[in-house]
């Protein structure tokens, strides 16, 4: 019979130690809420790092998730399903664009669009020098791929040399975009929101310029949407907001709400003229459970209004976060969109304040080294905001 401790200390001797985790062992979920072992409670405002939108313990997509395995779980992609089908005419009309090819995370997502933009670039003029420009302070995945787009140092320096033809741009600085473009500049990465980086919105104006930097130049537009997507915002996705369109998106995390699945999508040009058959592949990647999951999540947004409710309860998470920010001078800023928001702490350690409201019941997570970053399940309602603000108050 397990315990939280006997958990932990078998963990500890098996699994490779890449991940300092909290001393919790949490069993099963309700709606917003997690229990460990021991029965304690706790108010979950971290969902997986923005991965169970719809919360836990969801009647209809569990029954999905069951039927489908009673049926196929895996086929290869050899072969057409009708889960695949499905998913794929659901996130396409989610996001206006063409063509879906489904991963098993947003690091793969992320290479497979890499990929998609060098072949472009390839087909156009044969070269093999392209670059890329990515921002710094962003982060993309930790596969060599991925890594070499991701603007941090401190996760690249270990595993150098990293994939080359990389070039870095400081975000929301559109000068700094132009300064990097040459004319073996094939895309230009960067996410919608950085997280990981510290929960910073991409600036109007600056999105804009980089867009049209690429039309321009014929330079494809890689936006990352794996933290930011599927909701979190308020809109499926947060470039939807800005007045501009990618070439090539990414998204991951809430596209499966717990089954690990990603995707990268392509508009019709790009798709037209990148990767081909024997370009790119996965053995289990957009596999019927895992498509049946994304279906799944797409109908139950429609079914619950989603969206609108991020719309509706965003500005009250906003405003107490607000309230927090004016009451405490170790507070120093709130920044972020709809229900992904960060306060960024000056003078007292944020991973102290984490470990102290898990104890008081409350899970939420760092960003950057400074910034207390809320990513709760998008079914929140204001209530859940007020015992939220309760007991980080409590853990302040």
């Amino acid at each position: 019979m397990w315990n939280s401790k006997t958990c932990m200390d078998y963990a500890e001797a098996a699994v490779l130690h890449t991940y300092n985790r909290f001393p919790v062992v949490f069993e099963k979920g309700q709606g917003v809420y997690l229990e460990d072992l021991e029965g304690k409670r706790y108010l979950d405002f971290g969902a997986g790092i923005a991965v169970f939108a719809l919360g836990y313990g969801v009647k209809e997509y569990n029954e999905a998730l069951k039927e489908q395995i009673d049926k196929i779980i895996h086929t290869s992609n050899l072969f057409y399903h009708v889960p695949l089908a499905e998913a794929a005419g659901k996130l396409k009309a989610a996001s206006g664009m063409s063509r879906v090819f489904f991963a098993n995370s947003g690091a793969e997502a992320i290479e497979g669009a890499l990929k998609a933009a060098r072949k472009y670039a390839f087909l156009k003029d044969g070269r093999t020098d392209h670059e890329i420009i990515a921002m710094k302070g962003s982060f993309h995945g930790r596969s060599i791929g991925a890594l070499s787009v991701t603007g941090n140092p401190h996760y690249q320096d270990p595993f150098r040399p990293l994939m080359g033809g990389v070039k870095f741009a400081v975000f929301n600085d559109l000068e700094s975009v132009k300064e990097q473009i040459t004319d073996r500049t094939c895309a230009i990465i960067l996410e919608t929101v950085q997280g990981e980086g510290g929960i910073y919105p991409a600036d109007p104006a600056f999105l804009k310029g980089v867009e049209a930097l690429c039309r321009d130049r014929d330079i494809l537009l890689i936006l990352d949407e794996i933290q930011c997507g599927m909701g979190r915002t308020g809109t499926y996705f947060a470039w939807q907001q800005y007045g501009v369109k990618p070439d090539i998106m990414t998204c991951a995390k809430a596209l499966g709400c717990g089954i690990p699945v990603g995707a990268f999508v392509l508009n019709e040009k790009t798709a037209a003229a990148s990767l081909k058959p024997g370009d790119h592949g996965t053995t289990y990647g957009g596999n019927p459970l895992a498509c049946r999951a994304v279906s799944a999540v797409f109908d139950l947004f429609e079914k619950y209004g989603i969206l609108d409710h991020v719309k509706e309860v965003a500005p009250y998470l906003e405003q107490r976060l607000d309230g927090l920010v004016e009451k405490y001078d170790f507070l120093a800023q709130r920044r972020g969109m709809g229900l992904m928001q960060g306060i960024e702490t000056a003078g007292r350690p944020v991973g102290e304040i984490v470990s102290k409201a898990l104890e008081n019941g409350l899970v939420v997570l760092s960003a950057e080294h400074n910034v207390l970053r809320f990513v709760p399940p998008l079914v929140i309602e204001k209530e859940h905001v007020d015992e939220m603000i309760d007991k980080l108050e409590r853990s302040f």
